[in-house]
């Protein structure tokens, strides 16, 4: 059993968007940051935890203070976690993850709270928003609905989130898909259209890049 340990953050980084296979929380320590993902942009504090699911993505900005996190590695599975919650004793995960790293995991399962949402107030904000629904509109209609052009919106969330608008609702959507494979029963078909996608051909193509197997191997494996 590896023990976990807090790390620093290299001092007003930037680290490109970059996706991780494995679900984890980070709990902030000290400092800050602001990640850009798959829940939107959050500026995360002191106190607070950030969760990611399985296949995440995102970009962070380090800020110019000192900055300690402890990463926490969180069952596998379908469940839709909150984008970020709070933590009344954050020093007690941090003792636990240091001798018991299952013990520690479950302690912040049970011990975190949910955050209340600010709304999202930038324009590439609020498009990422909009993009991660499963009713996601199309780009240029989106833009033209706000009086921006397509070509100004789609630089102005590139530059913050490190993807193109279209790549980004691409991944969101297989994930949504790839959670409803896991958690729950639906038909593949009934899943894929669902998910937003033309047929289910579409799904596995979308899924099996993303995950490396494809809904059907996830599908008998949830069972």
């Amino acid at each position: 059993m590896q023990l976990l340990q807090p790390s620093l953050l290299p001092v007003a980084a930037e680290i490109a968007r970059h996706h991780h296979r494995e679900p984890y929380a980070t709990l902030v320590l000290a400092g800050a940051y602001e990640e850009a993902g798959d829940a939107g942009r959050i500026a995360a504090r002191e106190g607070e935890v950030l969760f990611h699911g399985p296949f995440s993505a995102h970009r962070d900005r380090i800020s110019a203070r000192r900055t300690m996190v402890l990463d926490l590695p969180l069952p596998f599975d379908g469940r839709d976690w909150p984008a970020r919650a709070d933590i009344a004793d954050p020093d007690r995960i941090v003792r636990l993850a240091g001798r018991d790293p299952v013990e520690a995991v479950d302690a912040l399962l049970d011990g975190f709270a949910p955050a209340i949402e600010a709304e999202d107030g930038d324009l590439p904000d609020r498009l990422s928003a909009a993009l991660r629904t499963s009713a996601s509109p199309r780009i240029g209609e989106w833009a033209e609905a706000h009086g921006q052009s397509r070509e100004h919106v789609s630089r102005s969330f590139e530059k913050l989130y490190g993807v193109s608008p279209a790549a980004y609702r691409a991944d969101c959507r297989a994930k949504r898909a790839w959670r409803m494979i896991v958690a729950g029963d639906d038909s593949l078909a009934g899943v894929a259209a669902e998910a937003g996608y033309a047929d289910q051909a579409h799904m596995t193509r979308a899924v099996s890049r993303l995950t490396g197997m494809s809904p059907r191997h996830w599908r008998v494996g949830a069972g």
